[in-house]
């Protein structure tokens, strides 16, 4: 059941402060940075000497394409068109897929999205910073809302449904001009920007630089946000969504926490400081905490055959012991994509920067294309896993390509 209420505001940079300084942040100078979200999302490029952002930008909006594919085709989540499997090897499969996802992916965005922040509002002042973030993610909201949806749902009601009416037709009796879908998160960034904003108005002072977190602080961050998650859940479990912003906000602890320590990293300039050497034990864990841990959260749901609904929320050790997989497992998977890309990615690509321009465009349109591809396959006579094998490639394959022909449309480039 949804329920209209407040959405919480990012807590104020002394809690934070305090929290990370009685950590004992080490005092190395190794760097830490994350990839980046689509590129309309982040305001300045600090320079060619960080390419590996860009590329993981194509790599998580990739992923972001690929997992909605799998919630088509038997991972758990809503989408707007579905088939699902009933074999339990790739249910499974999918279901481990997309909660490793979730883990860390949304999360991973909006640290990159903040890690650029202050730059863009050093350089451009409030009034110009907030009249930009609103021009440049007000306006895909909006393309959203009132025309890719509308097309989306009318697709889904006509082959799906078998309602065969015109589009015209359907829209004389649509009522859900309100619906932002995918682009919740551009809702959540534009808020959290104007929370920024309004900060750095109240806050006269220099930004305060943090020492790079060692790697038991960053685990200690992750307990710290499973207990939080776990508090927030008993009210808010997963799956409960706010209305019309699409918020979960079971999940909201962790993106608002990494936001906030995406400003910090990028005032402090952990982006000249990273050593991926230091955080080679962080991808131990977090190949552990994939096939180890997850393995023993499926067999828990086995064994004691409690509702799923237990580890989404609410007074159960499956939901404590969810919250503590997950969060734990996603800090540890973006500082080890970090450091992995500072070491092997941070190379010129021609090909991959074509692709990272697109990538705003690519997750805008991905929905789409994800469900035309769907609609086009609905009736062979296939298990739905089997579909799955080939509309992931080709989703995410089409979404670059279309993506990259609508960034060359005139105007739409100075917006995406």
């Amino acid at each position: 059941m949804r329920r209209s209420i407040s959405f919480p505001l990012i807590p104020g940079p002394d809690i934070f402060r305090k929290l990370f300084v009685s950590w004992n942040f080490s005092h190395n100078h190794e760097k830490m940075s994350f990839s980046t979200p689509p590129a309309a999302l982040i305001p300045d490029h600090p320079g060619s000497k960080i390419v590996y952002i860009d590329y993981l930008k194509v790599l998580l909006t990739a992923l972001v394409v690929a997992h909605h594919a799998f919630v088509t085709y038997g991972a758990p989540g809503g989408w707007y068109y579905s088939e699902k499997t009933s074999i339990t090897s790739a249910i499974m499969a999918m279901t481990m897929f997309v909660a490793v996802n979730q883990s860390y992916f949304m999360g991973f965005f909006f640290f990159l999205s903040a890690l650029f922040i202050p730059a863009s509002y050093k350089k451009k002042g409030a009034a110009v910073f907030i009249k930009d973030r609103f021009f440049r993610l007000g306006i895909p909201l909006l393309f959203y809302s009132f025309i890719l949806a509308p097309v989306m749902n009318y697709l889904v009601y006509y082959y799906e449904g078998e309602h065969h009416i015109t589009f015209m037709q359907f829209l004389s009796g649509y009522d859900g001009w309100i619906s932002v879908g995918v682009l919740w998160f551009v809702v959540a960034l534009l808020l959290f920007s104007l929370v920024y904003a309004g900060w750095k108005g109240i806050a006269k002072s220099a930004p305060d630089i943090w020492p790079m977190p060692a790697v038991k602080n960053i685990l200690r961050l992750g307990a710290a946000l499973a207990v939080v998650s776990f508090i927030v859940r008993l009210g808010f479990p997963v799956g409960w969504v706010l209305d019309p912003v699409g918020f979960q906000l079971g999940h909201f602890p962790q993106y608002i926490a990494v936001f906030m320590v995406g400003i910090a990293a990028a005032e402090s300039k952990w982006l000249d400081q990273l050593n991926p050497d230091q955080y080679k034990p962080i991808k131990t864990i977090a190949l552990c905490m994939i096939f180890i841990g997850f393995p023993i959260v499926y067999a828990i749901k086995i064994i004691f055959d409690n509702p799923l609904e237990w580890f989404s929320g609410g007074l159960h050790g499956e939901a404590a012991f969810y919250a503590f997989w997950e969060q734990i497992t996603g800090v540890c998977i973006m500082v080890a994509l970090l450091a992995y890309s500072k070491e092997h990615l941070n190379a010129p690509n021609a090909f991959l920067s074509k692709m990272s321009r697109c990538a705003f465009a690519v997750y805008i349109l991905h929905p789409l294309v994800l469900i035309v591809l769907a609609l086009l396959l609905r009736t062979w006579p296939v298990d739905p896993a089997l579909k799955l094998v080939l509309v992931t490639p080709l989703g995410i394959v089409f979404s670059f390509l279309i993506g990259h022909i609508a960034i060359k449309i005139p105007g739409v480039n100075k917006v995406i």
